[in-house]
């Protein structure tokens, strides 16, 4: 329907819980500066709630990519995330990642991004940010409301 309009969706707190995961792995091992750091980390990420289907629902009707940041202490963080992609949103979505330390990089209509400013320059992007978590974006249920769109 809109396949002209370009989506970006970040991974990180937005389509998967980073915080839970660095959370968790501080708890276990307080002494660890970088629990992201650590291999498996982003492998293991568990799906923000509704992300998966958000993705799939928003999908039919745009051209929707995904583009996260790499770990800088982690160099295991490109292979986890696509491996995490292809595990949750399938083979199909693992052709529309894009992994960049800087998001200005990339011009789109969209970025769906729980930051709105950070070393990756989702500030800069060419675009509108939807700041995932926010006031007016705080779910899934709120940026499908935006794009006109629900929960089938």
């Amino acid at each position: 329907m809109y396949k002209n309009i370009r989506i970006y969706i970040d991974m990180d707190n937005v389509l998967c819980n980073y915080n839970k995961a660095y959370d968790i792995a501080i708890k276990k091992e307080p002494k660890i500066i970088y629990p992201q750091s650590q291999y498996g980390f982003f492998l293991n990420l568990e799906p923000i709630e509704d992300a998966t289907d958000s993705y799939r629902i928003l999908s039919e009707d745009f051209d929707v990519w995904i583009l996260t940041a790499p770990s800088e202490k982690n160099p295991f963080s490109y292979t986890e995330k696509r491996v995490w992609v292809e595990k949750f949103l399938g083979e199909k979505a693992v052709e529309k990642l894009i992994i960049s330390p800087n998001k200005s990089l990339l011009i789109g209509d969209y970025l769906i991004d729980d930051l709105k400013e950070g070393r990756a320059k989702q500030n800069k992007f060419i675009g509108k940010l939807l700041h995932f978590g926010s006031k007016a974006y705080p779910d899934w249920f709120s940026i499908l409301k935006y794009f006109n769109l629900k929960f089938q």
